[in-house]
């Protein structure tokens, strides 16, 4: 079984920055594409970023544009979120999600993936 483990988030003054890392354990996992999901308190579930492995595409919600980073090391099987100028309103639980059928552009819905880690809190104060 496959499971997709976040780690990187705390706390952290608003100008801040955060790295997240998503690493797939368990047996080996292919993707076709993973992308970070947050939930803040009372809201729905919103896409942040994602990154497809075949031609390293990339898209970014436009919240965070300009701001956060996603990139992946296919040999670690580890996609990272590098999160800068953070602000308050990125307060939420982060998700990575994997897609492991073949997919054309990066995913930016739920639905888009089927397998989902269990996130990881990421607070900045102001």
């Amino acid at each position: 079984q496959v499971h997709l483990a976040e780690s990187g988030g705390g706390l952290v003054q608003a100008g801040g920055s955060l790295r997240l890392s998503c690493a797939a354990s368990g047996r080996t996992f292919s993707s076709s594409a993973v992308g970070w999901f947050r939930q803040a308190l009372g809201k729905e579930r919103e896409f942040v970023a994602g990154i497809r492995w075949s031609g390293d595409n990339t898209n970014y919600a436009d919240s965070v544009k300009g701001r956060f980073i996603i990139s992946g090391d296919s040999a670690k099987n580890t996609v990272y979120l590098q999160m800068n100028s953070l602000e308050p309103e990125d307060t939420a639980v982060y998700y990575c999600a994997g897609r492991r059928t073949w997919s054309l552009l990066v995913p930016t819905t739920i639905n888009g993936y089927d397998l989902w880690g269990q996130g990881t809190q990421v607070t900045v104060s102001s």
